[in-house]
């Protein structure tokens, strides 16, 4: 029995999938659940970006992408800045072929510059194996590794914060948000997140309040 779970990120370049090229498009982040793919090929995909960005019309003229639906307002998938889709893509993304591998994907974040995907894998002839599976299509680069439940997953980690709070906590420091002048708004770091600007307010607050209840108290 293998005991060794890792918890890595991902970053893709080069790939052409429709969420990759509206996100390249409109100049926005474009967030994913792990898409679900079908034995003809194709692929089911929940995906959501910031409201007003062109996505939808990005997706919908793309002919890669067919039956594209856009969440109603009160859709629990749709905040009021970010809009949520349902659509089949023709096209699947790369990820299926880390997936083949042994990756097991958990968020996947399209940018301008190109993709990041976060999951896990077991054992690191595994994690070998997801670094070299698409490097004939794209361009992967470990960004990230630690164990699962490992002391390497950041100081966050080493205190008792919930995992939602440590993302908020996680995301504001590598996005700049804490940055004097700060480099991004709360509204940025919380579309990062996928959640509302009040959500990830609170989460933060309430994670810095219980890391420094544990630091001075």
């Amino acid at each position: 029995m293998i005991d060794e779970c890792l918890v890595v990120e991902v970053a893709v370049t080069g790939d052409d999938c429709p969420l990759s090229a509206a996100a390249a498009d409109c100049e926005t982040t474009v967030t994913a659940d792990p898409p679900s793919l079908r034995r003809d090929g194709n692929a089911l995909v929940r995906c959501s970006a910031p409201a007003g960005e062109g996505v939808a019309a990005t997706l919908d003229g793309d002919d890669r992408v067919r039956y594209l639906h856009r969440a109603a307002a009160d859709d629990r998938t749709a905040t009021g800045d970010r809009a949520a889709y349902r659509c089949l893509s023709l096209s699947p993304c790369v990820v299926h072929d880390l997936v083949d591998v042994g990756f097991m994907p958990e968020t996947l974040t399209y940018r301008p510059d190109g993709a990041r995907f976060a999951g896990a894998v077991v054992g690191r002839e595994v994690l070998q194996g997801v670094m070299s599976a698409a490097g004939d299509r794209v361009g992967v680069g470990l960004e990230r590794v630690y164990p699962l439940g490992g002391g390497d997953a950041g100081a966050a980690g080493r205190f008792d914060v919930t995992p939602a709070q440590r993302a908020a906590i996680e995301t504001a420091t590598e996005m700049g948000y804490f940055g004097v002048p700060k480099a991004v708004t709360a509204s940025e770091v919380a579309a990062e997140l996928d959640i509302g600007k009040t959500a990830f307010l609170e989460r933060l607050r309430r994670g810095q309040a219980a890391l420094f209840e544990q630091l001075f108290g």
